[in-house]
């Protein structure tokens, strides 16, 4: 590998000199990466600061030199350096960490002292503290807290790093960003595995993202910014992507990072070897996907017997191939039979040996290749399945029905669906499917015409037999090397990209299903339906706790007893809405309440009910968060408690479930469970970050799934919770242990403060908070917390309600001032009035400029100071549908219309409960734009989890209960 860095390192030495973008620094750095790299594998993180220390010592010299000479260039290479960890990364663990080795405060000094601070003098007649949240753009006021952590290696707050990235931030902006990126290393980003294809426009080109906007994603994830936080505040330096968006630019960034590191393992273990030449080398690098990587590398692995070009050259017959393509004339192949030596006794077998090697060399042509995928994109290329011969005898014939649509399948590899892909492949592992990639013989005939003439025609005249062979090194590279590469490429990218389809829309489906608006205020009954164990009840209060629990055995003649019992629960606990379990007997259960219901039975209560998705609820009722939530509850009863607050509050009650159990994907167990659980824990992140919650009476299973917090971190904070009191803002969290700048950062601007509950209780325990603060100053930690805890920490903040993120209270500050608004009066009609007052006056843009702030930003914090007291994001989504009465599968009829909620949505079509047992199907072409809801903001055309849609019956299938449907309307 040593050689490899060599040559990486003279070529960025290069390109500095040429296009003057990248400095100096980059070169001295790629010198210490010579060094380091060959440990990265086994480097421990412990060791890294040193490391980095040794390198900016290295760089300290040059860097003043530079100073005197040209101002301009130090100022964007020491931006550069502390900014855009991406831009110069020689190895991803030691960027990692470099934002934490900033805030020590070494190459801070160094960055005050340059000539650089009047350009911006307009900005530093702003305090130097809030220079940085004049930008929401990257270098947020979370390097504050680093002070407190950290004194004894700073020596004054000018020192600190938050003066600088944001000057480079207003560049980003305000500039078109994208040149603005690009000038800082946009298209010039190192990683710590350097391929012969660049990260950022391979990623630009299978993401379909402009490579700007890649570029700066590479530099937010390596500083370790979570999903939530970045699509948040951090619009202007993303180019507003949405969450998905930047989901698959993560994964796709994961991708293509491990084809380099694999790319890197497989040089190392080849060059230890000694089967390492230059063009293996470069055909390794040139390498995107791990099947081509697979491809090239294939013949080398360990235990392999070696292919028959390998075979060959070991025979010695490597010159005489090359010999025909460079000087046919001087070839003579008869001198190279050897008659005693096996595989050169005949001309045959020379001849079959030269053949082997020049297949070999036409496969791994980086330019044959591209030449015939090229071809394949201009060609009818298809996928055909048909029943394999073996299942068709001994087969299930249930499982053999289940494929009956793919039992004489063919389809365009570029319009074949990708629910498709995944019914085959299962069919295909179960072996009832057999499948094939056809590519047409015009493909073949002109790849060989072109292989022969243009890109591997001799450099001189051919014998005919020596054109015979090579024509037939040509057909034998294609047949037997690139045709079945091919096969396994197209195969694979289909199968990868149903697979991310299929996660993105089961976390689509799951982010519907979580927004779902909470019922608030009402006292429920859960009803876990069964047969022979009875139906579990469960009574909650509005605020959640659990008022009553029983057992009632409806459906074995004891039926009209129990009504009575039901009917004295109902009235003794004031509760008129019933939620079933849709689970067991869930239809028996909804007949038996829907008869008492239009009986009027339960008067003079009004009684509704709902049926609600039980998924993973019977999971939940055995693990160890249900027994440590509810210890005396028998874990039957639990599920009635877990059913009634699904409709209390969907979110809360929905994360204690791993997101797989939930129910609402398609081909989840044939999908890549990695990637699954990676895309439904960042949903779930996305959906509690985005909706908030309350700091003081969130539970700690919500806390986890915070952005920047895990569950040791959520834990601590409950802890202090207890020992300390409520929290009275959010300055308070950084005195939580295991808290540090990053996760304040992360998680600040997700936390909401109850200002009326945090005003009451500062009133009444203002001398209790004091005295408490005095006894926790004598404490071991005591020196730690009683500066905050005398200062800051005692004053509520009304900003802590909002959605602005600490780093921008500042501007929201100054924006009151503009206004003339008071923060007591944030949420208020007041406040909504003046601000569009303003806004109207001077507009968006011009008041973004006036405040030095981004456009992103200002609307931001104008949302968050006119979003009314307690705003919750899940009212735009639906409730669920509560009911009277009943209708049964035999009562529909074609032409019936009916109101029903979807259930789930899948690449083919949307499943609607339309209250009969058994879902109703929409196919997807009957869901046009037309249809669709102009009033509601669509992430995409289709309908989720949750949303009421008016339906008409097309068609009814008893025998199979299927019944097909037809969209009027979303309600």
């Amino acid at each position: 590998m040593s050689s490899l860095p060599r040559r990486v390192k003279s070529e960025a030495k290069a390109l500095t000199s040429e296009d003057d973008e990248l400095p100096s620094l980059l070169t001295s750095s790629s010198e210490s990466e010579e060094e380091w790299e060959p440990k990265s594998k086994i480097a421990k993180r412990s060791r890294l600061p040193k490391k980095n220390e040794a390198k900016t010592k290295k760089v300290a010299a040059p860097r003043s030199a530079v100073a005197r000479k040209k101002v301009k260039k130090v100022a964007i290479k020491e931006e550069m350096d502390i900014s855009l960890p991406v831009a110069p990364a020689e190895d991803n663990g030691m960027q990692l960490l470099k934002p934490k080795e900033e805030d020590v405060g070494t190459k801070p000094k160094t960055l005050n002292q340059k000539p650089e601070v009047p350009k911006k003098m307009e900005i530093n007649s702003f305090q130097g503290k809030n220079v940085k949240s004049l930008e929401s753009d990257e270098k947020p006021s979370t390097s504050v807290p680093v002070v407190g952590n950290q004194v004894k290696h700073e020596k004054s707050e000018e020192d600190f790093a938050f003066d600088e990235p944001p000057f480079k931030k207003i560049k980003s902006t305000t500039c078109p960003e994208g040149k603005a990126v690009k000038n800082l290393g946009g298209n010039k980003v190192k990683e710590e595995f350097e391929m012969n294809w660049d990260i950022v426009q391979a990623l630009s080109e299978i993401t379909n993202v402009e490579p700007w906007v890649c570029a700066n994603l590479i530099r937010l994830f390596q500083e370790e910014n979570t999903i939530p936080f970045i699509a948040r505040y951090r619009k202007e330096l993303i180019n507003n992507l949405e969450a998905d968006a930047l989901r698959e630019v993560q994964q796709t960034l994961e991708e293509l990072r491990t084809v380099a590191k694999k790319t890197h393992t497989m040089i190392q273990k080849l060059k230890k070897e000694g089967k390492l030449s230059g063009c293996l080398l470069t055909a390794l690098l040139n390498c995107r996907t791990l099947e081509e990587l697979d491809h090239v590398s294939a013949p080398y692995k360990t235990g392999s017997k070696g292919t028959k070009a390998q075979r060959a050259k070991q025979l010695g017959l490597e010159p005489a191939a090359l010999s025909l393509l460079q000087n046919p004339m001087e070839l003579n192949l008869f001198s190279y039979i050897r008659p005693n030596t096996k595989g050169l006794s005949t001309i045959q077998e020379v001849e079959a040996g030269v053949q082997h090697i020049l297949a070999d060399i036409f496969a791994k042509d980086k330019d044959t290749l591209d030449f015939i995928r090229k071809l394949c994109q201009q060609r009818y290329i298809c996928i055909q399945s048909a029943l394999a011969k073996v299942s068709s005898k001994s087969g299930n014939e249930k499982d053999i029905d289940k494929f009956q649509l793919y039992h004489e399948f063919s389809c365009n590899i570029k319009n074949i669906q990708h629910h498709q892909i995944l019914a085959i492949n299962r069919g295909e592992n179960l072996k009832i499917l057999t499948v094939k990639v056809n590519i047409p013989d015009g493909v073949k005939n002109e790849f060989c015409w072109w292989c022969v003439n243009e890109r591997w025609r001799p450099k001189q005249f051919l014998k005919p037999e020596l054109m015979r062979i090579l024509r037939n090194s040509v057909e034998d590279a294609y047949k037997r090397l690139i045709y079945p590469l091919l096969c396994r490429e197209f195969r694979s990218k289909l199968t990868s990209d149903a697979e991310k389809e299929s996660v993105m829309m089961f976390g689509r489906n799951l982010r519907q299903l979580l927004l779902t608006s909470p019922v608030r205020g009402r006292t429920l009954m859960g009803v876990d339906p069964g047969y022979k164990h009875g139906c579990k009840l469960a009574i909650i209060s509005p605020t959640s706790q659990i008022l009553h629990t029983d057992v009632v055995y409806l459906h074995s003649g004891q039926g009209f007893r129990e009504a009575e019992k039901i009917k004295r629960l109902l009235l003794q606990c004031n509760c008129s809405t019933v939620v079933i379990g849709n689970g067991t007997a869930c239809r028996e259960t909804e007949a038996y309440f829907a008869d008492l219901i239009m009986k009027k039975y339960f008067a003079p209560l009004d009684v509704v009910y709902c049926i609600v998705s039980e998924a993973g609820a019977s999971i939940y009722s055995v693990s160890p968060e249900a027994s440590k939530e509810m210890p005396d509850l028998d874990p039957n009863l639990r599920s009635a408690v877990s059913i009634a607050r699904r409709v209390q509050d969907p979110l809360a009650e929905l994360v204690k479930i791993e997101p797989k159990h939930i129910g609402v994907g398609m081909y989840q167990h044939d999908v890549s469970q990695t990637l699954l659980k990676a895309t439904l824990d960042s949903v779930v992140e996305e959906c509690v970050s985005f909706v908030g919650v309350d700091i003081n009476i969130c539970s700690e299973i919500l806390l986890r799934h915070i952005a920047g917090l895990n569950a040791n971190r959520a834990k601590n904070i409950i802890e202090w919770r207890e020992k300390n009191g409520p929290f009275i803002n959010r300055e308070q969290l950084k005195e939580v242990k295991g808290l540090g700048p990053k996760s304040f950062q992360q998680c600040a601007g997700f936390i909401r403060f109850n200002q009326e509950y945090i005003k009451t209780f500062c009133s009444s325990k203002k001398t209790e908070l004091g005295s408490h603060a005095l006894s926790t100053k004598a404490g071991t930690q005591g020196k730690k917390k009683s500066k905050p805890t005398l200062c800051a920490s005692q004053q509520p903040n009304p900003l802590d309600q909002t959605c602005i993120h600490p780093e921008s209270y500042d501007i929201a500050m100054r924006f009151l001032s503009f206004i003339g608004g008071n923060a007591n009066d944030i949420g208020k009609s007041d406040m909504q009035q003046k601000v569009n007052a303003v806004i109207q006056k001077e507009g968006l843009e011009d008041t973004a400029k006036r405040l030095n702030t981004t456009v992103h930003t200002l609307q931001l914090i104008i949302d968050g100071l006119t979003q009314p007291e307690g705003f919750d994001i899940r009212t735009d989504f639906d409730k669920p549908d509560f009911k009277r009465s009943i209708v049964c599968f035999e009562d529909l009829s074609v032409g019936t219309v009916l109101t029903g909620k979807v259930e789930n949505a899948t690449p083919f079509g949307v499943f609607v409960d339309i209250g009969v047992g058994k879902a109703g199907l929409i196919p997807v072409r009957n869901i046009t734009e037309a249809k669709l809801s102009k009033v509601k903001k669509r992430r995409s055309l289709g309908l989720g989890p949750g949303e009421r849609v008016e339906v008409k019956v097309l068609n009814v299938d008893i025998p199979r209960l299927r019944i097909t449907l037809d969209l009027i309307r979303v309600l």
